[in-house]
């Protein structure tokens, strides 16, 4: 009997310790409480997330602004988020980023103007390398008969 009266408040602490943790705040690590997301939330991540993946980090210059751990690639984030919140489209944003920073900002360029000499440039190499070398080839086995004739 007295054993039955420990399991029912043992039962009983456990729900009671349990049930208050499910409705309990999530803790808070900055000092500032964050609500739990909603699916417009993530959607807007998700958008922030592909739209820093294109922007050429200030400070790190290789890396994006998204991967980049700089306080200036943090505060271009909070930027772009605050921009797809505020309606703007991802392209509007990056054309926000060209008026400010130049088209350099932008990990991949647009191929306008001087940029297609750049894109075509490695082509056109690779392309004469190979004729050069297939010139060379023909000619250093070229049979020795037909080079006295």
């Amino acid at each position: 009997m007295k054993y039955r009266y420990l399991t029912r408040a043992a039962a009983a602490g456990l729900v009671l310790f349990f049930g208050a943790r499910a409705f309990a705040q999530p803790p808070i690590t900055d000092g500032v409480y964050h609500p739990p997301a909603t699916a417009a939330d993530s959607a807007i991540e998700a958008q922030t997330t592909a739209v820093a993946s294109t922007l050429r980090c200030p400070v790190c210059q290789g890396e994006s602004i998204q991967d980049s751990p700089s306080e200036l690639s943090q505060q271009m984030r909070d930027l772009v988020r605050d921009k797809l919140k505020a309606g703007e489209s991802p392209d509007q944003i990056r054309a926000y980023f060209v008026s400010k920073y130049g088209e350099w900002i932008l990990l991949e360029p647009k191929m306008t103007g001087l940029n297609i000499a750049l894109y075509a440039l490695p082509v056109v190499l690779i392309a004469g390398g190979l004729v050069l070398i297939a010139f060379l080839v023909r000619r250093w086995t070229k049979p020795a008969e037909a080079e006295e004739g």
